[in-house]
């Protein structure tokens, strides 16, 4: 689909009046992607009609369009809102605007996914200049929600985005039926824990547990706060076993990756 452009099917005349402000992921303190899938989008519209503290962003009168980043590496945008600016407040160094949504566009709003290569630092960008270069990837069947399971190997999750995917039905489904030996890094300092899971719910309880009290129980992990690892840890899986498999083929494959990962000397192993 990269030959339609993103106005083939917004269909906007008057483009000079047109203003895009591309929404990208900054660490901690700001990841519209994730307020977006939690369903905090008043926080992300601040955002979209933010002015700092010399130029405004945009004037009465103005459609603006905010897209989101999906992905920190990748070029693939989700649009999640079209509004016009109703008023300018006049207000630096916080929501400059008044504005209303474009009711015509509602239903491109989260399903819309747009590529675009973005190469300069600006956020705020006349759609005249860029849409030629703005391509639709796809258009989902329903809102956006890229919490589906995506394969053993390629989990690779926050605390928050754990939080909230553990519940998912398919999520459940793959994790409450596999023991396993999973990783959890610190992005802070690069110290890694390993641990395994064999009892109740498998992998799905033991991660449940994180979800409950940041350390699960370890030792080694009890002397970090819950907000730390709240903001720094990241879960992944490294080897998945049938249910059926007798529990001690975990622990020794659990201590093999302790050794070779040497956790226990530069890490949070304990034992």
């Amino acid at each position: 689909m990269e030959s339609i452009k993103l106005n083939d099917i917004l269909r906007l005349d008057n483009l000079s009046n047109v203003k895009i402000r591309f929404n990208l992921m900054f660490a901690q303190n700001w990841n519209p992607i994730e307020l977006f899938k939690g369903g905090d989008i008043s926080t992300m519209l601040a955002g979209q009609y933010w002015n700092y503290s010399k130029n405004k962003s945009f004037k009465a009168d103005q459609i603006t369009i905010g897209l989101v980043k999906i992905k920190p590496n990748e070029d693939f945008w989700l649009l999640f809102h079209i509004g016009q600016v109703t008023k300018d407040l006049n207000i630096f160094n916080g929501v400059g605007y008044e504005y209303q949504d474009l009711p015509e566009y509602e239903k491109y709003v989260g399903r819309l996914i747009i590529k675009y290569k973005n190469k300069a630092q600006t956020m705020i960008r006349n759609a005249e200049s860029v849409f030629d270069e703005c391509y639709v990837s796809q258009i989902l069947p329903d809102t956006f929600d890229n919490d589906l399971f995506p394969g053993y190997e390629k989990v690779n999750i926050s605390w928050e985005e754990m939080q909230r995917v553990l519940e998912k039905d398919n999520w459940k489904t793959a994790l409450q039926n596999q023991k396993g030996v999973y990783l959890i890094t610190d992005i802070s300092n690069g110290k890694m824990y390993i641990g395994s899971a064999y009892g109740e719910n498998m992998i799905l309880g033991r991660w449940r547990a994180y979800i409950k009290t940041g350390h699960g129980g370890n030792v080694g992990l009890k002397r970090l706060t819950f907000d730390y690892i709240k903001a720094n840890f990241r879960y992944s899986i490294l080897d998945i076993y049938k249910s059926t498999t007798d529990d001690q083929i975990i622990i020794n494959r659990e201590s093999w990756w302790k050794d070779i990962l040497q956790s226990r000397q530069f890490g949070y192993n304990e034992n």
